[in-house]
């Protein structure tokens, strides 16, 4: 077992272990089939259903389901009134759909660089970055810890921004013991499979402003409206129907809906196994010299999205690409979260330039997301931590 698996040894586990994976059971497979016999496969009862039990587990007045978590931000986006010459400052270390939902609407996306210990957004370097364009910040919720909503809150107040929290990671996260979602003007979910509950694809809005609940409504579908009270000729007939907005059919189905359901009665118990796992983590993974853990603020409880380790590259022989072709020889499926968003060619390509965030840029080079989902027994944390031990104490120099 000391010989690497990459230079020919036998690797820590038999078969290959994923970074993230869905749980689907029995009962959400019989609530899809459900709908699958019903009269209504989209845009039927399912979407309020799943809407309300959705605002109400996290304590917001609406929520608006719909067809992605990129879907999600853009229609956010498009309810905050984002448009041509408006800056909207968000974090670099993020998927990159928090940043293309700006560009969708014409805006400006500017990064500003993140905490080296929390890795969310460095709340002083988003008040070194406003100007007089500036529109909204769209802070990430990176891994599932809540950024400090309470600064982020009072800079929107003092400047007059607009604060869309990308939640995609943070589902069932909590921030001074409330939950995530009705802390700030917007707040945006996934439900992609790797995230804490899953509709195959789709998303969520959550809002306490019933002006942004009703843009959002009509963003997702056309613009279009049969809403009596808002249509301009209101005794055309009941067949009647208004576009009021260029929008999108950003609409969620019925049957995503009724796997969102069942999978919401189930998030407290994959929310507790992943902080069981977390634990594990930080208990077993502490003393191997030459990797960091995640460091938590004590006034967040984090839904752990991700557990990621920053590799302390002066005690290491090697870089992270060794070490990361190393952990998937031994069958661990790691990743790594995320890649700058203005490092990637189109962003070059319209002016963005390395060097803008050095905090984003040096941990990038440092960091592997390593696997952490509901469906992981005990036995699969400890492969996990045996293959990082194994391969940091073969490269340690």
């Amino acid at each position: 077992m000391n010989t690497l698996a990459i230079n020919g040894g036998k690797p820590v586990r038999d078969t290959y272990l994923p970074y993230g994976q869905q749980w689907i059971d029995d009962e959400d497979i019989e609530e899809v089939v459900k709908v699958l016999k019903s009269d209504f496969l989209t845009t039927g009862p399912k979407i309020e259903e799943f809407e309300k039990k959705f605002a109400n587990y996290i304590g917001a007045k609406y929520a608006v389901a719909i067809s992605n978590g990129t879907a999600a931000l853009h229609a956010a986006c498009f309810a905050a009134g984002i448009k041509e010459g408006d800056e909207v400052i968000t974090t670099p270390i993020t998927f990159a759909a928090s940043a293309n939902c700006i560009l969708y609407q014409g805006g400006k996306p500017v990064f500003a660089d993140i905490d080296p210990k929390t890795y969310n957004i460095d709340i002083e370097d988003v008040e070194r970055k406003i100007t007089k364009k500036t529109k909204a910040i769209i802070p990430v919720d990176f891994t599932g810890q809540p950024v400090d909503i309470d600064a982020v809150n009072d800079i929107a107040k003092k400047y007059g921004l607009i604060v869309i929290e990308d939640a995609a990671h943070s589902f069932g996260a909590e921030y001074k013991d409330k939950k995530i979602g009705s802390l700030v003007d917007m707040t945006t979910f996934s439900f992609h499979p790797v995230k804490h509950i899953t509709t195959g694809e789709g998303g969520m809005i959550t809002t306490n402003d019933d002006e942004l609940y009703n843009k959002l409504k009509l963003f997702r579908t056309h613009g279009i409206t049969r809403d009596e009270e808002i249509l301009h000729n209101k005794d055309e007939g009941p067949w009647y129907y208004e576009q009021l907005e260029l929008g999108y059919n950003y609409r969620m189905t019925d049957i995503q809906a009724a796997l969102g359901i069942s999978q919401l009665n189930k998030i407290d118990k994959f929310l507790e196994r992943r902080r069981e796992v977390a634990n594990k983590y930080n208990e077993y993974l502490k003393d191997i010299d030459g990797i960091i853990l995640p460091y938590q603020e004590e006034y967040t409880k984090s839904s752990w999205h991700l557990y990621i380790i920053q590799l302390e590259s002066e005690k290491l022989r090697v870089g992270r690409k060794q070490i990361y072709q190393a952990l998937q020889a031994e069958n661990i499926g790691v990743n790594v979260h995320y890649i700058p968003v203005y490092y990637h060619p189109y962003y070059k390509k319209i002016g963005y330039e390395k060097g803008m965030c050095p905090n984003a840029e040096k941990l990038y080079d440092r960091i592997i997301t390593i696997p952490l989902y509901p469906g992981m027994i005990d036995k699969d944390v400890e492969d996990v931590v045996g293959a990082i031990d194994k391969v940091i104490k073969y490269y340690r120099r």
